[in-house]
């Protein structure tokens, strides 16, 4: 199973290389989180007058929304739609190791779009006054929180991607679970009266673990939720593929 997970792996990573689908999402990604970040009036960092790296973390989930389906939406949906899927599925690999090898390339190509931003945080560092005024736990946990958001959109446009043929429909599904497990149960506990009941609603939601992370308090319970979430999204994906349906 893990040298076909590999092999998958492999296979999807050069497919974003070979189509410049890779350079162009951490193109994108960089240049809009640049031009938020430093440039724009209303969001740029230096009009804060503090070292702070909360546009980063506030705006890059949206952005996240409509980068990460852009990954994800040729996972299964070109294959299926070229006939290559039925023919990969007869090889000796598991529905899981197909699932994995391509969520974990997604999940790579994510990565590479965002450690470059780390020189955000050394140049904030640097530009602090006194030299280091930061709240460095704060951007630390932002930053994993990022990461698992990362993860879990990875996990929800493989699912897409998994459910239909058509990469334009599975970009539009991917964004649309994107935003709806972010920002969705957010705006759904605000129609609730009763307190209880909207904090229920709202711990259902990405958002609420990621602003708990962004606080710099690592809390076991938001890194379960992150990684059940996933573990369930995936063995949707595997289940869709088992059926062979299509």
């Amino acid at each position: 199973m893990w040298n076909s997970m590999v092999r998958i792996f492999l296979k999807e990573i050069n497919g974003f290389l070979d189509s410049l689908i890779g350079y162009a999402v951490v193109a994108v990604f960089l240049v809009a989180m640049g031009l938020l970040v430093w440039v724009f009036p209303e969001t740029s960092v230096l009009d804060y007058g503090f070292a702070d790296m909360e546009t980063l973390f506030s705006l890059g989930p949206f952005v996240f929304v409509f980068l990460v389906p852009a990954i994800t939406m040729r996972s299964f949906a070109e294959e299926r739609k070229m006939g290559t899927l039925e023919w990969l599925l007869t090889k000796p690999i598991t529905e899981g190791s197909i699932v994995m090898g391509k969520f974990l390339a997604s999940v790579c190509l994510v990565l590479v779009a965002l450690v470059p931003t780390l020189i955000y945080y050394v140049t904030l560092y640097q530009l602090g006054n006194p030299v280091g005024n930061i709240d460095t736990s704060g951007v630390m946990g932002s930053y994993l929180g990022l990461v698992l958001l990362a993860v879990v959109f990875c996990a929800l446009g493989i699912l897409a991607s998994a459910l239909v043929s058509n990469q334009i429909v599975a970009f539009m599904l991917a964004a649309l679970l994107s935003y709806l497990f972010y920002a969705g149960f957010e705006s759904a506990s605000l129609l609730i009266q009763d307190g209880n009941a909207a904090l229920f609603i709202r711990q259902l939601g990405i958002r609420y673990h990621f602003e708990s992370m962004s606080r710099g308090l690592i809390d076991s319970r938001d890194l379960v939720y992150f990684f059940s979430l996933t573990g369930v999204l995936l063995l949707s994906a595997k289940t869709v593929l088992s059926s062979r349906s299509w």
